[in-house]
């Protein structure tokens, strides 16, 4: 246990800074799991970092502007493809995909796919509890129920190209891809850090499973 605990705390997991406005919630949630995540709009510090976490709130073409002003679309989608662990939340999962209607922007493109507004109807922004139904295992998702309730704020929701990539979805007039796997990355449109021990339990996971792929690189 010791060993583990070293592991995680020895993990360099890089908080990726755009001013997305919800950086100290994740990165205290994150210290909460004996991680000690370090904040950085810095291309170089998060291309040598062994996981990272893109949070997020806003607009999708603000966020992509707030990007490519930095310089940190192109290490992303490097990172996004070395194989170390990555994880997106909320607007980090909607950045992932190829565009998003939010402004008609063009988004990272790791994932294929696009980002829609949340159907007429239902009151926008989807905002407080709602289920999440699971279909597939990962390791990010050890002890955590199917149907799940977690925290979500957000206006639009992501539709991959491949349904496959979708491991947990949820209903808001809509089903809707609620959590996103893919090899390393895996990603929420919900926020974890405003869920309550379930929410933790994931960034938790999320941690030990990066520090143990860390050590057998």
């Amino acid at each position: 246990m010791a060993d583990a605990q070293r592991a995680v705390a020895d993990l360099k997991l890089v908080v990726v800074d755009y001013e997305s406005g919800n950086l100290r919630s994740v990165a205290k949630a994150l210290e909460q799991t004996g991680a000690r995540p370090v904040i950085s709009q810095d291309p170089g510090e998060l291309l040598s970092a062994d996981a990272a976490i893109l949070p997020g709130v806003g607009a999708g073409d603000a966020a992509m502007k707030a990007l490519r002003k930095r310089g940190l679309v192109d290490p992303l989608r490097e990172f996004a493809a070395s194989g170390r662990p990555f994880m997106g939340v909320c607007l980090g999962l909607q950045l992932l995909m190829d565009s998003t209607d939010e402004g008609n922007a063009e988004c990272l493109g790791i994932v294929p796919g696009r980002v829609r507004l949340l159907p007429l109807g239902q009151k926008v922004p989807h905002m407080g509890w709602n289920s999440v139904e699971l279909s597939t295992a990962h390791p990010v998702l050890k002890d955590v129920p199917s149907k799940s309730y977690f925290y979500f704020v957000h206006s639009y929701y992501v539709q991959p190209a491949d349904n496959s990539v979708t491991i947990g979805s949820t209903d808001y007039g809509v089903g809707f891809c609620s959590l996103l796997a893919r090899d390393n990355l895996i990603a929420t449109q919900f926020h974890p850090e405003k869920s309550g021990p379930l929410g933790l339990k994931l960034y938790r996971n999320f941690v030990e499973h990066a520090a143990l792929v860390s050590s057998r690189r």
